[in-house]
C-alpha cells in the first residue's frame, strides 16, 4: 500500500477524531483544579491524549497546561505543536459550532482550521510514520496546548519543564511555510466620554469586532445622517428607540492579522456617529486618530518593509462610568522593533486631551532566512505533494507558538489557493480536499526533518 492509499483509509479516523476534539467548546475560562484554562479545555486535551494512547504512543500531561506524544529514541527532538484552544464564538454561526458538520466539500465547526482539524492530521501523520519506520534516529514529539489564542502560558510552561526541539512546526499557519512572524504590540487604551451612556464591542483582541452596541441619549444624533453613512459602508446596523437610544452596528469578523478582510463595527459605529453629528469626545477621538483605517495611518504607524506592512485591530471595548477601554492590537514589521511602535502609539494617543495608553504585552518579530535547512526541509515536504513551486515560504502578521519555542517555524495548515475559510469567524471550516494532503505533507515533513538529525 502506498502513502495516498494509507492515509486515505486514515480519513474516517482523522474526521472522527476532528468530531471529538471539536465537541469541547475550548473557549478560554476560569482556572479550575488541573485545569489552568477553564474544564473544557482539560476535558479536551484528555481527550486527544486518550487518542493517542490508543495508538501507543507514550503520552504526558503537563498540570493541564499542555500534554504530548511521543515515539522514537535519542537525544534529538523532533516537534510538532499545535493548540485545542479557540476563540469565541457569536450568535452568527448556521449549525451548532461545536458539532462538526461534513459536507460534500467542507468540515464546519469552530476548530476546523484553527487548530483542532490540523491537530488531527498530524496524530494521523505521527501513527503513519510510526508504522513506517523501524530504527528511529530521534525522537518525535506531538505538543498539544490549550492556551494559544490567549497568550500561550501553556507553551510557556511547556517549554520551562521540557526545552525546545531541534526542528519543529506547527501546523497552525500557511502552506508551504512561514519563515517570519511580525512583531506583536498589545495596548490597553482610554478615552473619556461625554454623551456615550454604555458601550460593549467585540469578543477577543484578535479578532475584528463583529457587533458593537451602544447606548445614547434620545435624539442626541441625526438618524438618518448616520443611517446613511452606514448604508454607504454596506454596513448592517439596528437602532432601538426607548427610553434612551441603542444602537447595533454589525461588522464583518477576520483575523486581527488581516483586519483588511473584516469590516470593524467599532471603527463603523464612531464614523457613523461622527457624521450624524453626535457630539462627544470619544467619537471625535476616533475620527481624529482611527478613522475607518487598519494601517494606524493617524497615529503615524503608517510602515511597512519588504515584508509587509503594519496592521491595527480595535477587538474589544467596554465602558465605566464615563470611561471608554479598547484593546489595540498591532502586528508591525519584521525589520522594526517594539521601542518604535510603542512610543510613536503612546505619544499620538495621548497627544489627545482625556487619552491614555499603556502596553500590556508586545513581542519582537520573528525571522528565519527562507534557505536555512528547517524551512527549506518542510518547504520540499510541501512541493513533493503538491508540485507547487510558485508560491514561497511568506512572512505573517499573525503570531503562532514559532515565536515561544525554538527552531518552529508554522508550517500549513491552509493552502495558496484555499477560499476564505473564515477563520476566527462564524461558519469556520476546513475544505474536505485539504484533509489527505495535510497530512500526507506532515508525513513526509517528518521524514524529511528525520534525515536532519
Amino acid at each position: 500500500m502506498d502513502l495516498k492509499q494509507r492515509i486515505e483509509q486514515e480519513l474516517p479516523e482523522i474526521i472522527e477524531n476532528m468530531k471529538t476534539l471539536i465537541s469541547y467548546p475550548s473557549v478560554l475560562d476560569e482556572p479550575q483544579e488541573g485545569a489552568p484554562f477553564g474544564q473544557a479545555n482539560k476535558d479536551c486535551l484528555e481527550a486527544a491524549l486518550r487518542i493517542m494512547d490508543s495508538y501507543g504512543f507514550t503520552t504526558k500531561n503537563l498540570d493541564g497546561y499542555a500534554g504530548y506524544a511521543e515515539v522514537g529514541k535519542g537525544e534529538k527532538l523532533i516537534g510538532m505543536v499545535g493548540h485545542l484552544d479557540v476563540v469565541p464564538v457569536s450568535d452568527g454561526w448556521t449549525s451548532d459550532p461545536f458539532t462538526l458538520q461534513v459536507t460534500e466539500d467542507k468540515l464546519i465547526g469552530r476548530g476546523a482550521t484553527d487548530d483542532k482539524g490540523p491537530m488531527c492530521c498530524a496524530m494521523a501523520a505521527l501513527k503513519i510514520v510510526d508504522e513506517m519506520i523501524d530504527d528511529y534516529p530521534a525522537r518525535i514529539r506531538l505538543v498539544f496546548g490549550c492556551n494559544e489564542e490567549s497568550g500561550s502560558a501553556c507553551l510557556a510552561h511547556y517549554v520551562k519543564e521540557e526545552g525546545s526541539f531541534d526542528y519543529g512546526f506547527t501546523p497552525d499557519g500557511d502552506f508551504p511555510g512561514i519563515n517570519g512572524e511580525k512583531g506583536f504590540l498589545l495596548a490597553d487604551a482610554y478615552i473619556k466620554t461625554t454623551n456615550i451612556l454604555n458601550i460593549q464591542a467585540g469578543s477577543a483582541h484578535n479578532v475584528v469586532p463583529g457587533l458593537t452596541t451602544i447606548e445614547v441619549p434620545n435624539n442626541s444624533f441625526n438618524i438618518e445622517s448616520f443611517k446613511q453613512t452606514l448604508d454607504n459602508q454596506n454596513t448592517k446596523y439596528e437602532i432601538i428607540e426607548g427610553n434612551t437610544t441603542t444602537i447595533k452596528v454589525f461588522g464583518t469578523m477576520a483575523h486581527a492579522s488581516t483586519p483588511d478582510l473584516g469590516n470593524s463595527s467599532i471603527l463603523q459605529a464612531f464614523n457613523a456617529l461622527y457624521h450624524a453629528n453626535f457630539q462627544d469626545e470619544a467619537v471625535n477621538f476616533f475620527h481624529e486618530k482611527f478613522l475607518l483605517e487598519t494601517n494606524g495611518a493617524h497615529l503615524n504607524l503608517d510602515l511597512s518593509d519588504d515584508f509587509g506592512p503594519l496592521t491595527l485591530n480595535i477587538g474589544v471595548m467596554d465602558q465605566k462610568d464615563d470611561t471608554i477601554h479598547f484593546v489595540i492590537d498591532i502586528r508591525f514589521p519584521v525589520t522594526m522593533h517594539v521601542k518604535d511602535i510603542e512610543e510613536s502609539l503612546i505619544s499620538n494617543i495621548e497627544s489627545f486631551d482625556q487619552a491614555k495608553c499603556v502596553v500590556a504585552e508586545a513581542e519582537e518579530p520573528l525571522f528565519y532566512e527562507p534557505d536555512c535547512e528547517l524551512v527549506q526541509s518542510l518547504y520540499q515536504s510541501y512541493v513533493e505533494v503538491t508540485n507547487d513551486t510558485e508560491h514561497k515560504p511568506m512572512v505573517i502578521g499573525g503570531g503562532t507558538y514559532a515565536k515561544a519555542i525554538k527552531n518552529t517555524i508554522a508550517f500549513g495548515a491552509e493552502f495558496p489557493n484555499d477560499p476564505d475559510i473564515h477563520m476566527h469567524g462564524d461558519d469556520e471550516f476546513m475544505p474536505l480536499e485539504n484533509v489527505a494532503k495535510q497530512t500526507e505533507i506532515y508525513v513526509r515533513a517528518l521524514l524529511n526533518l528525520l534525515k536532519l538529525v
